[in-house]
């Protein structure tokens, strides 16, 4: 989409003047496209299972429905969420809670669950944290919450609070077993001891940290349940786990292709976490039928010495064959067989021209 009238000049400016106004202009029909877009993309990647953060603050009821719908006519799996926050006042951030608690109440359908999503700390009132961390607790629902993306979560935290962001969620119960925490690009070694022993899941995104220039994440130290996460960019995995490992040489990783390696297993217990399938993503008796079939015509012999080296310099999206999610093929010969892709290429088309035109008011409106 065009960029903002001028150029972010920080984190926050990024969310202003891009990410807040998009929320703001996203209606029902652009949410169920956008769904529908997005994981027909990442299915053709090879992702069978989606985690979205969802936001569209001048549509939320219903929201989670649209993206259920989108996703759903793809033939994906996913977890969804609609992220609270007090950005918009207290009356929206009630609204987002409810939506979260409804489409839980309402979900019928094996290839969806819920989950309790929230912004950010330095957007979210003590008062609603407890609603929305009660909520999630009464309803066995685990929290979904960006932490520690930019320094401005650690300063808002220290100066509001008088304590790091993550002690801070920890202290208001918003960081406990089962719970999924994005980033956490600027936690330091007190936090990580914190996150490590809570038994909470850590998505790391080194491609969305590096296009926000906010720092590279010490994922190192989240523990055995770091997993990766694409913030949107696309539903590539192969392309993230390439930029986690490359990143990790960088910052001096030892055995940065194990942990790349590590991080997509780690992926993968999650989706089993999410879905109560522990061999979700196996091929043991019994596990749910998602597979992939790479086409891939490996130039050395590969065996699990050297499974990293081809995973991270051999193989990428474009090898994916087939995707089978639950015993169904969403792709065969690399051809989606739910979705007419250019079909839905040109209905995206003719929508996101009206969206970008809501976009630039809410943008130059300033609410």
């Amino acid at each position: 989409m065009p960029g903002p009238g001028r150029a972010p000049r920080d984190f926050l400016e990024i969310l202003q003047l891009v990410w807040w106004p998009l929320d703001q202009a996203l209606s029902l029909e652009d949410i169920e496209l956008s769904a529908l877009c997005g994981a027909v993309e990442a299915a053709r990647c090879g992702t069978t299972t989606i985690v979205d953060h969802h936001a569209s603050y001048s549509a939320i009821e219903g929201s989670l429905d649209a993206v259920a719908a989108g996703l759903g006519s793809a033939g994906t799996r996913a977890a969804l969420c609609f992220e609270v926050s007090d950005r918009h006042g207290s009356a929206s951030a009630a609204a987002a809670l409810e939506e979260n608690l409804r489409f839980h109440r309402s979900n019928g359908s094996p290839l969806f669950r819920a989950m309790m999503g929230a912004h950010a700390s330095f957007t979210i009132s003590p008062e609603t944290m407890s609603s929305l961390v009660g909520e999630a607790r009464d309803a066995g629902l685990p929290l979904h919450i960006h932490v520690s993306e930019d320094e401005l979560d650690e300063r808002d935290s220290l100066a509001r609070y008088r304590m790091r962001t993550l002690h801070r969620l920890r202290t208001e119960g918003a960081v406990e077993e089962g719970d999924l925490i994005a980033h956490g690009v600027h936690l330091q070694e007190a936090e990580l001891v914190t996150l490590r022993a809570s038994g909470a899941w850590a998505a790391h995104n080194p491609r969305s940290n590096l296009n926000n220039a906010v720092g590279y994440a010490p994922a190192v130290g989240f523990g055995e349940r770091a997993c990766l996460g694409t913030d949107g960019i696309d539903g590539d995995l192969f392309a993230e786990a390439r930029s986690c490992y490359l990143q990790a040489r960088s910052a001096g990783v030892p055995d940065a292709g194990g942990f790349a390696r590590a991080r997509l297993e780690s992926s993968s217990a999650l989706a089993g976490a999410l879905f109560s399938e522990p061999a979700l993503g196996t091929l043991e008796p019994g596990a749910p039928a998602d597979l992939v079939v790479l086409d891939y015509h490996s130039p050395t012999p590969l065996d699990s010495t050297n499974l990293a080296g081809h995973l991270l310099f051999g193989l990428t999206s474009a090898h994916v064959r087939d995707v089978m999610v639950q015993g169904r093929f969403v792709v065969r010969e690399r051809v989606h067989q739910i979705v007419d892709e250019q079909e839905l290429a040109s209905r995206c088309r003719a929508a996101a021209p009206f969206l970008w035109e809501r976009m630039a008011h809410y943008s130059s409106s300033g609410r």
